[in-house]
């Protein structure tokens, strides 16, 4: 299928980075004041600031292509079946913000229609064209064009080359629902014991740039959400990264595998 008018893929990535950085800069002032809670779960945190951020995002976006569909981690406007959307997560990593942790990010993604069933990247036939992530802690932006390699502060990033897992950190997260606990602990306690170390961050964008960069070798997790992995799935692949990831149960949620290309087979996840 030819997409009528296509977006230029350059002036959506300027567009993703002015809107991440603007809403990261909001997400750093606010970091010492009190947060106000919009929902609290057993597992998780929703702010008012969530909400704050995304509407910044959404406003700059809609400003620079007005055509576009959104659909974001607090809400989704215009026709989520149309030719692009963006996937945005306006702050990857509430439960640490709020808890004073400085390790949270802003993800942006845009997506396209396919041209055929077999190139799109979700089973709803789309493909991450543009990938940006924003840790406004550390001020490290990750990038990536479809078909370019991926950036890390305007410089090319890149997988380990670990192929042992006893010389590998891999990230594992938790999902919040009972039985993806239950399904993940067993295998918690058997790569433990196989591996260098095992990190939980708490924020799945940052774990995914952070395969990118070569500083983790595999981040796996099961029950993880679209917004949460647009972005980073593209520049984890565009760094020379393998991304699998697999619809499960619930609207845009996945199992997934992130690794350095070359420890899939070893990490033996179970189904």
């Amino acid at each position: 299928m030819r997409i009528k008018n296509p977006i230029n893929p350059a002036a959506a990535l300027k567009a993703s980075i002015t809107a991440a950085r603007a809403a990261g800069a909001l997400i750093r002032r606010n970091f010492h004041t009190v947060k106000r809670t919009k929902q609290v779960t057993r597992h998780d945190i929703k702010l008012e600031l969530d909400v704050r951020s995304q509407k910044l995002i959404e406003k700059a976006l809609y400003s620079a292509f007005p055509s576009i569909s959104f659909l974001g981690e607090e809400s989704a406007t215009g026709d989520l079946g149309a030719p692009y959307r963006w996937v945005v997560d306006p702050i990857d990593g509430t439960v640490n913000y709020t808890y004073g942790i400085p390790h949270a990010c802003v993800s942006i993604a845009l997506q396209g229609r396919a041209p055929t069933p077999k190139a799109a990247d979700y089973e709803d036939g789309y493909q991450t064209l543009v990938g940006v992530i924003y840790d406004p802690f550390c001020d490290e932006l990750w990038t990536a064009l479809r078909g370019q390699p991926a950036r890390l502060n305007g410089r090319i990033t890149r997988v380990s080359s670990r192929r042992q897992l006893n010389d590998c950190i891999i990230s594992i997260g938790f999902a919040k629902t009972p039985e993806h606990l239950a399904q993940t602990l067993p295998y918690f306690n058997q790569m433990v014991r196989r591996v260098r170390k095992i990190r939980m961050m708490g924020a799945a964008a940052l774990g995914l740039t952070y395969v990118a960069s070569g500083r983790f070798d595999a981040y796996i997790e099961r029950g993880i959400r679209l917004w949460d992995i647009a972005a980073g799935g593209l520049i984890l692949e565009s760094a020379g990264g393998e991304f699998w990831h697999k619809a499960i149960a619930g609207e845009y949620t996945y199992r997934m595998i992130a690794t350095n290309g070359r420890l899939r087979r070893q990490l033996a996840v179970p189904d």
